[in-house]
C-alpha cells in the first residue's frame, strides 16, 4: 500500500471551510445538506454552518468494514430517510471520500425522482471512483487517515445488524 494521506482535525475545519466557499462561489443555493454517515456527518455540519444551510439530514450507508475492506455492494440502513414533500429541493450531500464512489452513487439513485437536484461535496475524491463530485477539496489515490477513525474504536466487538 503507497504511503497514507493523513487529515487533522485543523484540515477538516479548513476543508468544510472551502468546500461551502466552492459551493457558493458556483451559485448552487442547496435548501438540503444531506451528510453520509458516518465520515460525511462532520463534513456536512461544517459545510451546513458555513453556507447557514439549517435543513440537515443523515443517511446512513454501510460500506466499508475496515481498511480497503468492504462489502461487495453499498447497504443503505435504516432509519432511511422520508424525501416526500421535498421534489422542489437542491441536495448537497456530503461525505468525507468518493472511494469506488459506489456509496455516493447509491445516494444520488436514492434521491432520483424525490428532490430537484443533487449535487455532491466531498473532502477527499479518488480517480477510480465511478462519481465525479462538483466539490472536492483534494484529490489523492492513497489511502486516508482521517483524525475521526485514526485510533482504534473504545468500545470494541459490539455489531449491530440491521
Amino acid at each position: 500500500m503507497s504511503e497514507r494521506e493523513v487529515m487533522s482535525w485543523d484540515d477538516l475545519g479548513l476543508g468544510g471551510r472551502e468546500l461551502a466557499q466552492a459551493v457558493y462561489d458556483d451559485g448552487y443555493r442547496p435548501d438540503m445538506v444531506l451528510g453520509i454517515a458516518r465520515g460525511g456527518l462532520l463534513v456536512a455540519g461544517a459545510i451546513g454552518y458555513a453556507l447557514g444551510v439549517k435543513n440537515t439530514f443523515t443517511m446512513n450507508v454501510e460500506f466499508y468494514t475496515g481498511i480497503d475492506e468492504r462489502l461487495e455492494v453499498p447497504m443503505i440502513l435504516p432509519p432511511v430517510p422520508d424525501l416526500v414533500d421535498f421534489a422542489d429541493f437542491k441536495v448537497l450531500v456530503a461525505d468525507d471520500v468518493a472511494d469506488t464512489g459506489a456509496t455516493l452513487k447509491l445516494v444520488q439513485e436514492f434521491c432520483e425522482g424525490k428532490v430537484a437536484e443533487v449535487r455532491c461535496a466531498v473532502l477527499y475524491e479518488k480517480p477510480r471512483s465511478v462519481v465525479r463530485c462538483e466539490y472536492v477539496w483534494r484529490r489523492t489515490d492513497r489511502w486516508i487517515t482521517f483524525p475521526w477513525s485514526a485510533e482504534e474504536a473504545i468500545l470494541q466487538g459490539v455489531s449491530h445488524t440491521f
